[in-house]
C-alpha cells in the first residue's frame, strides 16, 4: 500500500510540472483564429494577437453557437498605464466543450479625446433634460408625472447606460445609477400641489420673480435636471474608452477529444465483522473500470467522482480462517464510488460481493463493505476506420 502511494505521487508530479497552457493567435485583418484549426477543448488556453496603435482595451466574448450572447463568458485585456503595447494576450479561464461550435466576438477600444468626451456629455445631458420635461406635466393644481417614481429613476439610469453603450470605463467602474439625492428630488416633485394658480408656463419669462406656483414648478424641475447632469459629469470626469471595432467569428469548432477507458488498480480492505478490538477484515489488490459522473474540466465535485466495478486479484480469509471467494468468477467482485484525491490517486468505497465454497458449491453469498485506494489510468479507445 505504501509503495503504491509513492508510485502515484511520482507519476503525478511530472504531469503537473510539465503541463503547459496552449496559445492560439487571432488575426483581426483576416478575421481568423488559430490559423483555421479547431480551438483547444477541455483545457484553459491563451488568445494572442496584434493590435493597432492606440488600442487600450480588448474584450472577447465566447459562447456556444446555439446559445444567446447573454450566456457568454467575457474576457478582457487592458494596456498597462503609460504603455504602448503592440499585442494583447487574453487568458480563457473556462474550458470549451469538446467537438462543439462557438461564437467569438472581439471588441477593440481606443482612448477618447476631450472633443469626443464633450460630445458624449452633451448628448446624455440633452436626453436627460428632454425626458424629464416630457414626463412632468404642470397644471393649475399640481405637477403630474406620467410615470411612477420607481420607473422614472430606472429610465433615467437607462438613458445614461444606453448613452455609454459604446464606451468603457478605464477602471471598469460601470455607472452605478443616480444617487438618493436624485431619488428624493423625484419624490419631492411628485408630492407638490399647486393651488389657485392662473398661468400659462409658456408665457412666463425666465426673469419672472416672486412666488408664482408655475415659476416654482419650473424651478424644481430644473433643479432635478441639474442634479442628473451633475452626477453624470462626476462619472464622466475622466476620459472613457470608445469602442472602435468589432470582429466576430461564428460557428467555430473545437477539438474533438479522444475517448478513454479509466482503469483502476489498487489495494483495499473488506470488513467482515467485529468491533474495534476484534476487527475481522481481509485485504487484497483489485482492478476494475470506472464511469465518471461528470467532466472534471467543468465540474470539480462530480468531475472527480465516479462509479467503479471490478474484481479482487485474490481471495481473502476471515478471522475463522474461512476463505472468502466470489460467486461469479471465483474472486470477490465489487461496486463502489470513487473520488480522485490527486491527479491519479483515488479513494474508493463500496460493497464487495463474496461467497464461501463448500463441497465445490458456492454458498452464503454476502455483501461486505470495503474501502481502499487505487491509481487510475486512462486507456485510449480508438476505433479503426
Amino acid at each position: 500500500m505504501k509503495n503504491l502511494f509513492i508510485l502515484c505521487l511520482i507519476l503525478t508530479i511530472p504531469m503537473e510540472v510539465f503541463s503547459q497552457i496552449k496559445s492560439v493567435s487571432f488575426s483581426p485583418e483576416k478575421n481568423q483564429i488559430n490559423a483555421g484549426l479547431p480551438l483547444p477543448s477541455e483545457e484553459r488556453f491563451l488568445i494572442q494577437g496584434l493590435i493597432p496603435s492606440g488600442i487600450r482595451r480588448v474584450e472577447v466574448k465566447i459562447f456556444k453557437t446555439n446559445k444567446k450572447e447573454n450566456s457568454a463568458e467575457t474576457y478582457t485585456w487592458k494596456a498597462a498605464y503609460l504603455s504602448n503595447p503592440s499585442d494583447f494576450e487574453i487568458y480563457v479561464a473556462y474550458p470549451l466543450r469538446s467537438n462543439d461550435t462557438y461564437t467569438l466576438k472581439f471588441y477593440y477600444f481606443n482612448s477618447t479625446d476631450t472633443t469626443e468626451m464633450k460630445a458624449v456629455k452633451e448628448a446624455i445631458h440633452e436626453n436627460l433634460e428632454t425626458y424629464l420635461n416630457a414626463n412632468f406635466v404642470v397644471n393649475k393644481k399640481e405637477i403630474k408625472a406620467l410615470v411612477s417614481q420607481k420607473a422614472m429613476l430606472v429610465q433615467l439610469n437607462e438613458i445614461v447606460t444606453q448613452g455609454l453603450s459604446n464606451y468603457s470605463h478605464q477602471l471598469d467602474q460601470g455607472f452605478s445609477g443616480f444617487s438618493d439625492v436624485v431619488k428624493q428630488k423625484i419624490e419631492q416633485i411628485h408630492g407638490i400641489k399647486l393651488k389657485d394658480s392662473k398661468f400659462n408656463l409658456l408665457k412666463k419669462s425666465v426673469d419672472t420673480k416672486g412666488t408664482d406656483n408655475a415659476y416654482y414648478a419650473k424651478q424644481v424641475i430644473d433643479q432635478l435636471i441639474d442634479l442628473t447632469k451633475a452626477e453624470t459629469n462626476q462619472y464622466l470626469r475622466s476620459n472613457l474608452l470608445m469602442l472602435v471595432d468589432i470582429r466576430e467569428i461564428n460557428n467555430y469548432p473545437t477539438e474533438k477529444k479522444p475517448n478513454y477507458l479509466p482503469i483502476n488498480i489498487g489495494y483495499a480492505g473488506t470488513y467482515f465483522g467485529g468491533g474495534f478490538n476484534d476487527l475481522d477484515y481481509g485485504t487484497s489488490a483489485f482492478a476494475g473500470i470506472s464511469m465518471p459522473l461528470g467532466n472534471k474540466n467543468f465540474t470539480k465535485i462530480l468531475g472527480n467522482a465516479s462509479i467503479s466495478t471490478g474484481v479482487f486479484f485474490s481471495n481473502m480469509t476471515n478471522a475463522s480462517q474461512t476463505e472468502i471467494s466470489g460467486p461469479l468468477i471465483g474472486r470477490p467482485s465489487y461496486i463502489g464510488l470513487g473520488y480522485s484525491l490527486f491527479r491519479i490517486l483515488r479513494f474508493n468505497a463500496g460493497a464487495v460481493l463474496t461467497s464461501t465454497e463448500i463441497n465445490n458449491k458456492f454458498e452464503d453469498v454476502t455483501l461486505y463493505p470495503f474501502v481502499g485506494f487505487s491509481a487510475e489510468f486512462h486507456i485510449w479507445l480508438g476505433l479503426k476506420r
